[in-house]
């Protein structure tokens, strides 16, 4: 590369990886006995950095496994996309992190978790992680609300996304809150503290009613723009999604019609395709339509990274649409 030349953007995330077991039988809410398919691969920015990767990003993780199966499976899922992994640490003697899950006739879901006491709060922190990632050039850095539940591992998100963000790194956060945590001031101070430095701020309409209650899209997003976001963008499922950038630009895009075999993941998807396509140069409203796909990819598929797709793909997605 010319030493004049900018340099490519590199998307960065940490958090939990885990493996993950589908349900097969509605309404058991993972206490009757029924077949499960598994493992796998999941953990919300996981999904998140496997979708960057395929849509042809340069990117880098930092977390851990365990020296299991389980722990291979997360490996070979994140190796096949070239995402690199002088972060990822196994760790011996303690089992890779797992997520059951048991969907309903309503849509709701039941998980069952295993990651406060498996290797998936034991991924790289400190001078380690932001050293390691300042020289990967890491130009993007995102933070999953899922990642926050962890007194540990909220620490150390913190910690390297506040030092990130001084050295001029963008940060993209997904609240994903967790309403059984919003009782905990520790957990609602971070995701505001991440809200406050974030560059791509992409909350859920669930997310949205709970940070900012009785607020509309416009009232919300243009006091997160006064404070510095670029880009809000609202998830809302089988509506579409709504966003807002830095010039004030206000667009909706209608959610397309398909058919919904397994909705996990395909937020984190929706974020990551949405991100790595403003880094790769797309202008706002493109950037909003290929999100919009991509989590329409994201839902046909059963398993959390199963639907993730590459940027070919969802070109073709949307060529076919009437």
């Amino acid at each position: 590369m010319n030493a004049n030349e900018p340099k490519p953007p590199v998307i960065g995330s940490l958090g939990e990886l885990l493996v993950e077991f589908v349900c097969l039988e509605q309404d058991g809410h993972n206490v009757r006995a029924a077949p499960y398919v598994g493992p796998f691969a999941s953990g919300a920015p996981g999904i998140f950095i496997d979708q960057a990767a395929r849509m042809g990003a340069t990117t880098i993780f930092s977390g851990a496994v365990g020296d299991d199966a389980f722990g291979q499976v997360l490996r070979n899922r994140l190796e096949s996309v070239d995402v690199a992994n002088t972060l990822i640490r196994t760790i011996k003697g303690v089992p890779t992190g797992s997520a059951f899950v048991s969907y309903n006739k309503d849509g709701s879901r039941d998980f069952v978790f295993n990651i406060a006491h498996s290797a998936a709060a034991h991924f790289p922190t400190g001078q380690e992680a932001i050293a390691a990632l300042l020289a990967a050039g890491i130009t993007v850095f995102h933070i999953s609300g899922s990642t926050l539940g962890n007194p540990a591992m909220c620490a150390a998100a913190l910690e390297i996304c506040t030092a990130l963000h001084a050295a001029d790194v963008e940060i993209s956060f997904d609240p994903n809150v967790r309403k059984e945590l919003l009782g905990d001031p520790v957990y609602l101070a971070a995701v505001r503290q991440l809200t406050g430095i974030a560059t791509y701020f992409l909350p859920s309409d669930d997310d949205a009613a709970v940070l900012f209650p009785g607020e509309s899209f416009e009232d919300f997003s243009t006091k997160l723009i006064a404070s510095g976001v670029k880009y809000v963008v609202l998830k809302r499922g089988a509506i579409g999604s709504t966003g807002r950038n830095a010039d004030g630009t206000i667009l909706s895009v209608t959610a397309h019609k398909v058919d919904v075999l397994d909705p996990t993941g395909a937020g984190d998807c929706f974020c990551a395709t949405f991100v790595a396509s403003i880094v790769s140069g797309a202008d706002f409203a493109r950037a909003l339509h290929l999100a919009n796909a991509a989590g329409a990819l994201a839902v046909g598929k059963v398993g959390p990274m199963e639907g993730n797709s590459t940027l070919a793909d969802i070109k073709r997605f949307l060529e076919a649409q009437p």
